[in-house]
């Protein structure tokens, strides 16, 4: 909602609720002189807050955008630093595994060689 919008609601609400109060209300016109003096002040406060708030609100935006744009590409290339040396580190260890399994594969068919092998259901069956 852009804040001009939201202002000019907030402005004629007041003046409706101004109008709404002068036209039920049985007062003299002193007394109503006074209390609409009353209700402008009123109303000039309520928009004042109302204005510095979203001053407020704006401002927290756009440092938050600020601090976003600036933290963003310096936390990417952490991590990107990070998973690179991660890469290094396990790279040897990689390497060592690879040829442990290696070494196994070779063993479990030396040992499939050596065992002997199964005779058939024909043989059994005479």
């Amino acid at each position: 909602m852009k804040a001009k919008t939201f202002f000019t609601g907030v402005t004629v609400g007041l003046v409706a609720g101004i109008v709404a109060a002068i036209a039920t209300a049985p007062q003299s016109g002193q007394q109503l002189r006074r209390n609409l003096g009353q209700n402008a002040a009123v109303a000039k406060e309520q928009i004042t807050d109302v204005q510095s708030q979203l001053s407020k609100v704006k401002q927290s935006i756009l440092t938050a955008t600020n601090e976003a744009k600036n933290n963003i590409p310096l936390i990417t290339n952490e991590l990107k630093e990070t998973i690179s040396r991660f890469k290094q580190e396990i790279e040897p260890d990689a390497l060592k595994l690879q040829q442990e399994i290696e070494t196994l594969q070779k063993s479990i068919s030396e040992i499939e060689k050596n065992l002997p092998q199964p005779k058939k259901q024909q043989e059994f069956e005479e």
